[in-house]
């Protein structure tokens, strides 16, 4: 596990990048290295029964949202972008009760982060050889819908940081202070 204490902030470039290369590399920094983070960290203190545990039959537990997770950029980025087979089951990630344990969850996502890492890094490769956004710009059809690129690596972003929310949020209705990202009084230093 990377160190859940470190700054969930990227680095200013040395060198201005390109407006794509800046949204891949910032694309990777969230997925890779903020949100698979986060998700480990708040998952590290809970019991298995905690990770399956539902507030109410309206509400998804943390192991559904990781099974969601997985799902979600794999269709979108690992089959939509990279053209790999889409076998998603969507139903079953929300149907799911302790189907896979903790640190089976956690292997699921890092997995699937590393193959969509290794989507990223291909499209980076693509713009720096065609010194184009064009790769972007790339019409493919996850779910059925027509995106671009660019389109579907912003979805996945935005929705794998909202889950990651959720994930954090339900961890810490069990757990309370024991999963903790920041320093606050460091944080308070910077001001």
């Amino acid at each position: 596990m990377k160190d859940a204490r470190r700054s969930f902030l990227l680095e200013v470039p040395h060198e201005p990048l390109a407006a794509g290369l800046a949204f891949l590399r910032h694309a990777r920094f969230l997925l890779l290295d903020d949100c698979s983070v986060k998700i480990h960290g708040a998952l590290s203190p809970l019991t298995e029964q905690q990770v399956w545990s539902r507030p109410n039959d309206a509400t998804n537990s943390i192991g559904n949202l990781a099974l969601h997770l997985a799902g979600n950029v794999r269709q979108w980025l690992i089959s939509g972008v990279a053209g790999a087979p889409d076998k998603r089951d969507r139903p079953s990630e929300f149907a799911a009760r302790e189907t896979m344990t903790k640190a089976e969850l956690l292997a699921l996502l890092d997995i699937t982060l590393a193959e969509v890492d290794d989507v990223l890094a291909n499209l980076v490769r693509d713009l720096e050889t065609t010194s184009s956004d064009k790769p972007l710009q790339r019409e493919i059809n996850p779910q059925g819908y027509p995106q671009t690129v660019l389109d579907a690596i912003f979805h996945v972003t935005e929705h794998f940081s909202y889950h990651t929310g959720q994930i954090v949020l339900l961890a810490k209705w069990q757990e309370g202070a024991a999963i903790r990202f920041y320093n606050d009084g460091e944080l308070a230093g910077r001001a």
